[in-house]
C-alpha cells in the first residue's frame, strides 16, 4: 500500500443534495498512487454521485476536495480533473454516438489538432484497444452509435486510459464490466492490475462482488450516502461485504429455488425462432412458463434474435424463422438508448406499456395510472419519494427496476430480457430473480440474454450462441461454465 505522501485524492466531509434527497452525507475517502480502490453499495447508495463529484461533472455542496495536496473544492470541475490526471468511465457511457471512434478520442484530448490529428487519434485508440482488449474487432472509423453496447463500453474504457499531453493518475471505472462478457471483463481487470503495478490508480465500482474482492487492494462500502466500512480487500469476504451493504442473503439464495419438475413440451409452445441468418442448426424453443437463457460471448447474435422475436410479435409477422404466440414486452439492457423516456416521469415510464387498459371514455384515467405506478414502486422497491419525479432522478439500477415494472405490469405473456441486470446491486438481483420465477410459475415465459454465468442458473434451458448462430442447447441439470465457454467458441453452421 502506498504512503500518504503519494496520495492522489483526499475527500473530506463531502455532501450533496438533490432537493430533499441527501445523496452524500459527509463522505470521507482517499485514493493513493498504485492502488485499486473497490467501491460497493446498493443502487442509490451514492457511489455514482460521489464519483461524479470526483470527476468534476457534479459540484459538491460542501466539503474539501484535495488533489495532489491542493484544496481545489472552490473551483473544481471536469477541466481541473483532467489536468490533474483524473478520468471517469461513466456507467451510462459518455461517447458521442454520431462520431467515429477516433473522433471521440479527439473530444477527450484537445491536444490532438493540426494536420494529421485524426491519424494520431486512430493510432492512439487502436493501440490502447489492442493492449486492453486483444481481438476486439473494432475499427477506429466505426461510428460509435453503430456499435453494440459492449463495444461502446470497450471504446470508452480504452479512451480513458489513453495519454497525450495531460497526465493519467486515476481512472474511475463505474460498472465497467456490466456490458462485457466474461472474456473481455477478465481482459479489463487484468489491465487494471497492470496499471496499478505502474503506480497508476483505479476506483472499481461493481455489483459483481467477486470482481471487487479479487482485484481491489482496499474496499469502501457505502449505504444511504455514507461510508459505512473501509478496510483492505483481504479482510472482507463476500458475506461480510454483503452484510455491510445492509442485505441479508440466506445461504443458497444466489439463484431462485428450482421449480417443480416440468416435462418440456407439455405446455403450449410460445416462441419458436432461429436466427434469420442461420440456415441450419439448433432452433430456439420456449414453452409456456419457462425461463429460457441465451448465452455466449457478447455480440454473438443473442440481442439480434430477441429483436427478431420482438419485431415478429409487434408487427404480427409469422415467418419461416420466427413464430410468437402471445403479446411481448422487452426489457432493454441499454436503458439510455432503448429503455427509458428521459423527458418523462418515473410513473409515465412504468405505465406506457399498459395505457390501453387505462382508457376511460376518450381519456387515460390518471387514477389508474397512479395506482399502477404506486403498486410497482412498492412491489419492486423503486427507491424514490415521488413517482412523478423525472426518470433521470433515479440511480441507474432503479431506472432498470422501472423497466422491469413496465414489462411485468403489462399484459405481456412473453418477456424478452436483454442483459437487464446491468448495474443492478446483488440484493435487487435476488429480489428480481424470485419475482421472475414467481411470474414463470404463473405461466409467463421469459427469454433471458445474460453475460453472467450465475444468472444462467435461474434458467430452465439455455441456448448458446457463437458467431451469430445457436450452436447448442443445455438443460439446467447439464449446465456448467465449462460447457458454456466451450460452446461459445464453436464455429456456427
Amino acid at each position: 500500500m502506498s504512503t500518504a505522501r503519494s496520495r492522489i485524492v483526499d475527500l473530506k466531509d463531502v455532501t450533496k443534495k438533490f432537493g430533499a434527497v441527501r445523496a452524500l452525507v459527509g463522505v470521507n475517502a482517499h485514493v493513493d498512487a498504485g492502488e485499486c480502490l473497490g467501491l460497493v453499495g446498493h443502487n442509490g447508495a451514492g457511489k455514482s454521485t460521489l464519483m461524479n463529484v470526483l470527476a468534476g461533472t457534479l459540484s459538491s455542496d460542501d466539503g474539501v476536495i484535495t488533489i495532489h495536496g491542493q484544496d481545489l473544492a472552490a473551483h473544481y470541475n471536469v477541466r481541473q480533473a483532467h489536468r490533474n490526471g483524473i478520468r471517469c468511465v461513466f456507467q451510462e457511457l459518455s461517447l458521442c454516438p454520431n462520431l467515429t471512434v477516433a473522433e471521440n478520442v479527439r473530444v477527450l484530448h484537445t491536444a490532438l489538432k493540426g494536420v494529421g490529428w485524426k491519424q494520431r487519434a486512430r493510432r492512439l485508440i487502436r493501440d490502447k484497444l489492442e493492449e486492453i482488449f486483444p481481438g476486439h474487432g473494432i475499427s477506429t472509423d466505426d461510428v460509435v452509435g453503430d456499435l453494440s453496447i459492449g463495444k461502446r463500453q470497450m471504446v470508452e474504457i480504452a479512451r480513458a486510459f489513453t495519454v497525450t499531453t495531460e497526465p493519467l493518475h486515476l481512472v474511475i471505472l463505474d460498472e465497467p464490466t456490466s456490458s462485457l462478457d466474461g472474456i473481455t471483463a477478465k481482459q479489463l481487470l487484468k489491465h487494471v492490475r497492470k496499471a496499478v503495478s505502474k503506480e497508476q490508480s483505479c476506483i472499481l465500482i461493481s455489483h459483481l462482488l467477486g470482481e471487487v474482492l479479487d482485484y481491489s487492494d482496499r474496499i469502501l462500502v457505502m449505504k444511504d450516502g455514507e461510508v459505512v466500512a473501509e478496510r483492505p480487500a483481504s479482510e472482507f469476504t463476500r458475506d461480510s461485504l454483503v452484510a455491510k451493504m445492509g442485505t441479508v442473503i440466506e445461504e443458497g439464495s444466489a439463484k431462485v429455488e428450482d421449480p417443480a419438475h416440468k416435462v418440456r413440451g407439455t405446455t403450449p409452445l410460445m416462441v419458436r425462432a432461429q436466427d434469420k441468418y442461420q440456415e441450419t442448426g439448433v432452433e430456439l424453443l420456449a414453452y409456456k412458463g419457462e425461463i429460457v437463457g441465451l448465452a455466449g460471448l457478447a455480440g454473438s447474435g443473442q440481442t439480434r434474435t430477441l429483436i427478431q422475436i420482438y419485431d415478429a410479435a409487434i408487427k404480427g409477422k409469422r415467418t419461416e424463422k420466427t413464430a410468437v404466440e402471445g403479446p411481448v414486452a422487452l426489457i432493454a439492457g441499454d436503458r439510455q438508448t432503448d429503455g427509458i423516456f428521459p423527458l418523462w416521469s418515473i410513473s409515465q415510464n412504468v405505465c406506457i406499456r399498459s395505457l390501453k387498459r387505462m382508457v376511460k371514455g376518450w381519456m387515460i384515467d390518471p387514477a389508474q395510472e397512479d395506482a399502477m405506478a404506486e403498486k410497482w414502486k412498492n412491489k419492486i422497491k423503486i427507491k424514490t419519494m415521488n413517482m412523478d419525479d423525472n426518470i433521470l432522478s433515479l440511480s441507474g439500477g432503479n431506472q432498470q427496476k422501472a423497466l422491469f415494472a413496465r414489462a411485468l405490469g403489462s399484459d405481456a405473456e412473453i418477456v424478452l430480457m436483454d442483459d437487464p441486470m446491468r448495474g443492478v446491486d446483488i440484493g435487487t438481483k435476488l429480489e428480481v430473480y424470485e419475482l421472475i420465477r414467481t411470474e414463470a410459475d404463473s405461466g409467463r415465459t421469459f427469454l433471458w440474454n445474460t453475460t453472467e454465468m450465475e444468472e444462467l442458473n435461474n434458467c430452465d434451458y439455455v441456448y448458446i450462441f457463437s458467431e451469430g448462430k445457436i450452436v447448442s442447447e443445455l438443460a439446467r441439470d447439464d449446465l456448467t461454465e465449462e460447457k458454456v465457454l466451450r460452446s461459445s467458441f464453436e464455429k456456427g453452421n
